[in-house]
């Protein structure tokens, strides 16, 4: 069994709506991840910043940034994922894209679409998880709103690692601070939230407090109002012998 989980989080202010810039500035923030790490975490629309110009900036699968994420990937020897615009049949999605060292990849694309910056007039729901796999850890990876819907969060196939990109304002810390710790007691799994720092083009102010918490909801890491990439080691024989000690799982509602 592979008990260890190398995790970086990479807390970044975003360059707004210059996708090149930030590819080359993640690029130059990595580098040094190399053999070092088994899952590198960006944060939600990590090219733009949390615009609504979707049908401007979205591209295709095959577009730059997924070729980016793909040749990084390799690179680094390890997996990369964080969300950018992708354009698909016609529709526009927040998609979360996990790319393996090998060159394949799966995505997830946002569910809960935030209504209060008109998030769902220019994109389109998801409708499915992505339960991802690195060697014996099942992680499941949401994208930012979504953490406010413990539902869509729920740990029905029992996942190692709970993971949200995003981008959440400062106005709003107090939840994002307060959820992520509740997901992790409730699903009893690690989560961590790799949000972004710095102020966006419409002004909007973000403090990061990118967050990793273990099991029992206890901090392992938090970083405000700064850049920073942190690396850690996670591990799965603890998680599992706290859920044996603790079966609470087991008295969750079915559905």
């Amino acid at each position: 069994m592979e008990d260890t989980l190398r995790i970086s989080l990479v807390q970044a202010d975003l360059l707004w709506e210059k996708p090149a810039r930030n590819r080359k500035a993640f690029a130059e923030r990595l580098k040094d991840l190399k053999g070092k790490t088994d899952l590198v975490v960006l944060p939600e629309m990590f090219t733009t910043g949390f615009t609504m110009e979707a049908a401007k900036y979205a591209e295709r699968m095959s577009g730059p940034t997924v070729q980016w994420m793909r040749r990084q990937a390799e690179e680094l020897g390890a997996v990369l994922t964080g969300s950018l615009i992708v354009r698909e049949k016609g529709y526009c999605y927040n998609r979360l894209v996990w790319m393996r060292p090998d060159g394949t990849c799966s995505w997830y694309d946002k569910k809960h679409l935030f209504t209060l910056a008109g998030e769902g007039e220019h994109y389109t729901p998801g409708r499915r998880h992505l339960f991802a796999q690195i060697g014996e850890w099942t992680v499941l990876p949401l994208i930012c709103y979504d953490l406010r819907f413990p539902s869509w969060s729920r740990s029905t196939h029992r996942y190692d690692l709970l993971l949200y990109v995003a981008n959440f304002p400062a106005v709003r810390s107090h939840a994002w601070n307060t959820l992520l710790p509740a997901r992790a007691i409730e699903n009893v799994s690690y989560v961590a939230g790799v949000n972004r720092v710095g102020t966006d083009g419409k002004d909007i102010y973000y403090q990061g407090d990118s967050s990793l918490y273990d099991f029992a909801g206890r901090q392992i890491y938090r970083c405000t109002d700064r850049e920073d990439i942190f690396t850690t080691t996670l591990y799965r024989s603890e998680l599992l012998s706290f859920r044996a000690k603790f079966p609470f799982l087991e008295d969750a509602d079915k559905r």
